[in-house]
């Protein structure tokens, strides 16, 4: 089956591995390839990287045909996610929403047998209205995301259900958590860059911080298996499925991760300098039953596994890099 992942970054490259690691050999388009942190993850001799902008059709037209593809995984977005689209709302429209619409019309076009497109549980939290309880006739019937990240994934979603709908074009949303793991390359949210300083601080003995909020996450690992569980999945009910850790972890809960696999860590809660937008309070955590009962999809990583399998890696690639000079 020839797989085209679209965004080679934080969880595009561990897709890439697990497909290697199933014998496949995957195409990877990005607009700025990033190999040699790709190479940390997968062997590159075992896929297909190419140059391509999902702005431009043509770029996707081009390598559907050329490889043959059958199925796809979209995990492209724009840079930094709720903080960079807040900065740059225009751009992060055109990426997120426009980018996604040029995939499902190539895939349209080209009979793809699947598209997964990778959406955020941000649309769990980032909220305002819903005060008329459901009253349709009323003006504030429903919960709108409140950030531009937020709406643009809502928007992908609402877009996609209705390409499954009216365009027979099978297309699923897998809703990730904060996303934090394993990459040296460019890339990552807000979230995802506090989580590597958290850590990567930790060992080099400097002090570090966290902000002061509950944290629904995802371990990038995690997230590459259920977006590739829903891609081979078959005979699904639903649409949308929540991939995360399946719990909150609190400040306080994160130190406690961080110091059993980092002893005397030195941490401090406080949040981030121009962080804020992007870490906001997570009460509960997101329903995985429906991910279990038909992706198959359990977390491997709690918290502690994941600061422990981060740490692993970061240690190995350091070692690397020193042999290397």
């Amino acid at each position: 089956m020839a797989i085209l992942i679209i965004g080679s970054g934080l969880v595009g490259s561990q897709i890439a591995r697990i497909l290697v690691e199933e014998g496949e050999r995957p195409v990877i388009l990005d607009v700025a390839p990033q190999p040699e942190a790709l190479a940390d993850i997968v062997d590159l001799g075992r896929l297909t990287l190419r140059r391509g902008d999902v702005l431009n059709p043509f770029d996707l037209v081009r390598t559907i045909r050329e490889a043959g593809i059958r199925r796809i995984i979209h995990t492209a977005a724009n840079p930094m996610l709720t903080l960079g689209a807040q900065q740059e709302p225009y751009s992060a429209i055109q990426v997120n929403i426009m980018g996604t619409i040029n995939v499902f019309e190539a895939a349209r076009l080209h009979g793809i047998e699947r598209v997964v497109v990778t959406s955020s549980n941000v649309l769990s939290f980032y909220l305002t209205g819903g005060e008329d309880t459901g009253d349709t006739s009323r003006e504030e019937a429903f919960p709108r995301p409140s950030t531009f990240y937020a709406a643009t994934k809502q928007a992908v979603e609402n877009l996609g259900l209705n390409y499954a709908r009216w365009c027979n074009l099978d297309v699923v949303a897998v809703r990730f958590g904060a996303v934090a793991g394993p990459w040296r390359g460019r890339g990552g949210g807000g979230p995802s860059n506090i989580f590597r300083d958290l850590v990567e601080r930790s060992l080099r003995g400097e002090e570090a911080q966290i902000p002061p909020r509950n944290m629904d996450w995802v371990y990038s690992k995690d997230a590459a298996a259920g977006a590739v569980l829903a891609l081979k999945a078959q005979g699904l009910a639903g649409r949308v499925f929540n991939i995360t850790m399946g719990r909150v972890y609190s400040a306080e809960q994160m130190i406690d991760a961080v110091k059993r696999v980092i002893p005397g860590a030195r941490i401090r809660i406080e949040t981030p300098p121009g962080t804020e937008i992007s870490v906001t309070e997570m009460e509960h955590p997101t329903d995985l039953s429906r991910s279990r009962a038909e992706l198959g999809y359990v977390p491997k990583y709690d918290m502690e596994a994941a600061v422990r399998d981060y740490v692993e890696w970061y240690r190995d690639l350091t070692v690397r890099g020193a042999k290397e000079e």
